[in-house]
């Protein structure tokens, strides 16, 4: 045995890589897409585990971010805070204000929090400049990263509300904070100068305790704060326990479907990798039996074909790192914008781990039929030979022989009867690929539907507002007065529901009426209520006259259409104990009533705590905007300037709406599936093309002898292609029902990770046309895979394929 040591032992190794160029080609890709994919997803899956502590250890985020009334307490005073007992970290105070942008093409911004800073440093809140600078003159400001796209770009250009003597902001910088202490940041002094009439000038305090981990110990630190200060000084704060429950939130949404994905892909790996070695050891029985005849021992046999298949995936694993690593960094960039993250890289242990994994399943995958090949008698290896089992599939050629097709495509219908393993294997891979393309269709289109179903106030075309409760929708304008919040109160600036000198709705109501252009309208006010058995308030949205234009998707029940009624999320349900036809109590501006709960609303917005009702039931309360359609080919920009020039003089006001731009980390959700939908399909069809290779080298003499009879190219192509069209149809039959279910599981997985059910919208994706189609794909793949081997076999010489044994 001394001869045969490792030097022929790697010779042997050698020549089954370089000879069985395909196969080792397909071990190779496939461990290469199956890496990748997995290391972009566990890169994805560790950044969307908490990536809100992360972002904030690093930044040093601010526990609670304070406001005070400038007015009523020094800065000097506000400084000495930081000598408290807990505070271990303060910074400020800076400067704030809320202004109300608008776009150089009209569009409204939401009204934004502006806070004054030097620069991004800082012992607490520390910011992270994503691009461009830090403003250092007056008109230039830096923006919350999460304002960046393709309308707001470095360099773009913002009025600071819709006065006249409005002033120019120059887009200079993105940034992140990870506590949200602000929206937009500028110089000290351009933020004071700001500050006049609606807008009022707060300072902003950013304080880190020692024990800041419950709402209590939040709480107790406010008691500290408000009792060190004058009375009145607090006017209102913000914790960063409500920062981290929304984005925990939404983190926790993306795990079910990136562990769908994961698994999809290692199944896949294992089946290819598994097929592909038990299909080396099937085509070279007669050389394994020539390695035992020399004096090759079955362990070394075995290790031998165990070699063949870690030499192309380590390879393949390792170009599977490169481009897993390429891959994942823009989705890793759109995640930052998302979460607030800093600084999102693939981890490094990503790297270790997923490789290490890959290499062990391949080794498991490919030692099952390498001990089989180590197990085969040496007579019996070569008097077998390549030569499939005469007995295996004969019942297949002569029932597929009865049905009426040309006789090449009934020949190629039988022939993955002589390999059931082989089939199966074939089978499997396009019932996977199948399954990953109908989970990431129906998971785009609910995605889209969730996008669309966010934010119905948005749909109106122009906003008329009149004064009273605001309607606090995110594109419009809000104009602010002197804070007055008590030391309970979150928020990071003036309320927005304070009132403001408004004009008759009842005016406003007729203006709107009389437009020409009006299609339809309906009144709206937005405030705080206080519900029976929940402490402190939450936001109500209130509706007067036909709101089904800006009703929220149902998950159950129906959107209100008369008085004494409520639609209420899913949390609210689930907070409040009630059910759809229970009766709440609710207070709104001092009058209470009886509400009967009629729907469950799709509605995460207030952490799933908001209520939406019929105005009329509270007599006291009038519309503070109207939501207006207007009629086909209308401007809404035109509508709303004739209109202003209407309502201006009563008081009121009207505004054209822009077309919200879709959710990031949706765009994110639907990028990552394309992409590892992508990398599967690939695997898959590679599995196929492993598979024909295999059965078309076996039977080229079959197919010599086939040629010699009159069977033409074309269906020599016919045939093989034929061969594979049944796996495709029997796997697109499994694949299509699996992914559709696969669908149905994990979206409501999701959405239950993100506090809230699913309406039928969002769930009902598919229709029929889609999954013909989607199983027609799964065929396709399978005739993709088998267009090489096809077009091998039309070409090979009959002479050479008869010389072939």
């Amino acid at each position: 045995m001394s001869r045969i040591g490792g030097g022929a032992l790697g010779r042997v190794v050698r020549s089954g890589v370089g000879r069985r160029r395909v196969q080792t080609l397909v071990i190779a890709v496939a461990t290469m897409m199956a890496v990748a994919s997995a290391v972009v997803a566990g890169s994805l899956m560790v950044a969307t585990n908490a990536p809100f502590d992360r972002a904030f250890a690093q930044q040093h985020g601010a526990h609670l971010t304070a406001q005070f009334d400038p007015d009523r307490v020094s800065a000097a005073r506000l400084a000495g805070t930081r000598r408290l007992d807990e505070v271990t970290a303060s910074a400020g105070p800076f400067p704030s204000t809320t202004i109300s942008p608008v776009g150089r093409d009209g569009g409204h911004l939401p009204a934004l929090t502006l806070v004054g800073r030097p620069g991004p440093r800082s012992d607490v809140d520390e910011l992270e400049l994503k691009s461009g600078r830090w403003a250092r003159t007056s008109g230039e400001i830096v923006l919350s990263a999460s304002f960046s796209g393709p309308f707001l770009k470095l360099g773009s250009t913002l009025m600071s509300s819709d006065a006249a003597n409005a002033r120019t902001l120059t887009v200079v910088g993105f940034a992140l904070s990870a506590g949200g202490s602000a929206d937009v940041w500028a110089t000290p002094a351009q933020v004071r100068s700001l500050a006049t009439g609606d807008s009022a000038l707060t300072s902003q305090m950013l304080y880190r305790f020692d024990s800041a981990g419950t709402k209590s110990q939040i709480a107790d630190d406010r008691k500290k704060l408000t009792a060190a200060l004058p009375s009145g000084a607090l006017v209102g704060t913000q914790s960063w326990l409500d920062t981290k429950r929304a984005a925990d939130q939404g983190a926790a949404a993306t795990i079910p479907f990136l562990f769908a994905f994961g698994v999809l892909g290692i199944v896949m790996s294992v089946i290819i990798v598994g097929s592909v070695i038990s299909g080396s050891v099937g085509t070279s029985l007669r050389r394994i039996g020539i390695l035992k005849a020399i004096g090759f021992t079955p362990r070394e046999v075995v290790r031998a074909y165990v070699a063949q298949a870690l030499i192309p995936a380590a390879a393949g694993i390792a170009l599977g790192v490169v481009l897993g690593n390429l891959l994942a960094v823009p989705l890793l960039d759109d995640t930052e914008s998302v979460y607030g993250t800093v600084s999102l890289s693939v981890a490094w242990w990503v790297d270790v781990v997923v490789p290490a994994c890959a290499l062990l399943v391949v080794g498991i995958a490919a030692l099952v039929p390498a001990l089989r090949a180590g197990r085969l008698r040496t007579v019996e290896a070569i008097a077998v030979g390549r030569a499939p089992r005469s007995t295996r599939g004969q019942w297949a050629h002569r029932a597929a022989g009865r049905l009426p097709l040309p006789r090449p495509v009934t020949y190629g219908l039988a022939s993955p009867f002589a390999h059931p393993v082989r089939a199966a294997a074939m089978v499997l891979a396009v019932t996977f690929g199948t399954v990953a393309a109908t989970f990431a269709v129906g998971l785009t289109q609910s995605l889209d539907a969730v996008a669309g179903a966010q934010d119905p106030e948005s749909r109106a075309d122009v906003t008329a507002l009149s004064g009273g409760p605001n309607p606090g929708s995110g594109q419009r304008v809000e104009k602010r007065q002197k804070p007055s919040a008590g030391p309970g109160r979150t928020t990071a600036g003036p309320g927005p529901d304070q009132e403001r000198p408004s004009a008759d709705p009842e005016a406003v109501r007729a203006a709107v009426a009389a437009q020409p252009g009006t299609a339809s309208y309906y009144g709206m006010a937005r405030g705080d209520a206080t519900v029976s058995g929940i402490s402190g308030t939450i936001r109500a949205s209130l509706y007067q006259g036909d709101s089904s234009p800006g009703s929220y998707e149902m998950i159950a029940g129906h959107w209100i259409d008369g008085r004494g009624q409520v639609v209420v999320p899913t949390h609210f349900l689930e907070r409040t104990g009630t059910r759809i036809g229970d009766t709440v109590r609710v207070t709104f501006e001092k009058e209470t009533v009886r509400l009967r709960i009629v729907g469950e609303a799709f509605d995460t917005s207030d952490d799933g705590m908001q209520i939406h009702a019929d105005l009329d039931s509270f007599p006291s309360a009038e519309p503070g905007a109207f939501q207006i359609e207007v009629k086909p080919g209308v401007s809404p920009a035109d509508y709303a300037r004739d209109l202003g020039e209407v309502v201006e003089p009563l008081g009121g006001d009207a505004i054209a709406n822009f077309a919200p731009e879709g959710e990031n980390m949706i765009l994110v959700l639907e990028a990552m599936a394309a992409l590892l939908t992508l990398m599967l399909v690939c695997v898959a069809g590679l599995g196929v093309l492993n598979s024909v290779v295999l059965d078309t080298r076996e039977r080229v003499h079959d197919l010599g002898v086939c040629k010699a009879l009159g069977m033409s190219p074309r269906q020599t192509v016919g045939l093989v292609l034929a061969s594979v069209a049944g796996i495709g149809v029997v796997g697109a039959l499994i694949g299509v029902p699996a992914g559709f279910a696969l669908h149905g599981y994990v979206l409501p997985v999701m959405g239950e990770a993100a506090g809230t059910g699913l309406p039928p919208s969002v769930l009902d994706v598919y229709d029929t046309s889609q999954l013909v189609l989607l199983g027609l794909a799964g065929v396709l793949v399978a005739l993709l895979g088998a267009t090489a081997p096809a077009g091998w076999a039309a070409k090979v010489r009959t002479a050479t394929a008869l010389r072939t044994e």
